[in-house]
């Protein structure tokens, strides 16, 4: 089985809903469809205000969010972290103390 080492799940994300005006009739006021989602740890964020339905506004912002230049370079300074931690942990457990060597002699 392969253990995760990163991953990004809703607990990472605030997601706010509002009301938004525009067309749409007698739902402009009465609908939370706006759509604001927040990745809490870099604070970038990305809304969606453009479909009637709050579940297309959601999934619109996440999609602005990943596509965002911001993030995207968060997620790869992410991977190169985590990257660089476990070579030192490989370099670590490589190290000679650590290795038990053994030597065989042909009879």
């Amino acid at each position: 089985m392969k253990d995760r080492i990163f991953s990004l799940t809703k607990k990472d994300f605030r997601i706010d809903t509002f009301r938004c005006g525009g067309h749409g009739g007698q739902n402009v006021n009465k609908v939370n469809s706006g759509v604001r989602i927040t990745h809490i740890e870099t604070g970038i964020s990305s809304e969606c205000r453009e479909e009637r339905s709050q579940g297309q506004n959601k999934r619109k912002a996440f999609r602005k969010l990943v596509e965002n230049y911001k993030f995207r370079n968060w997620l790869k300074m992410r991977a190169y972290q985590i990257i660089y931690e476990v070579d030192k942990e490989v370099e670590r457990q490589m190290d000679e103390k650590n290795l038990k060597i053994e030597y065989y002699t042909a009879e």
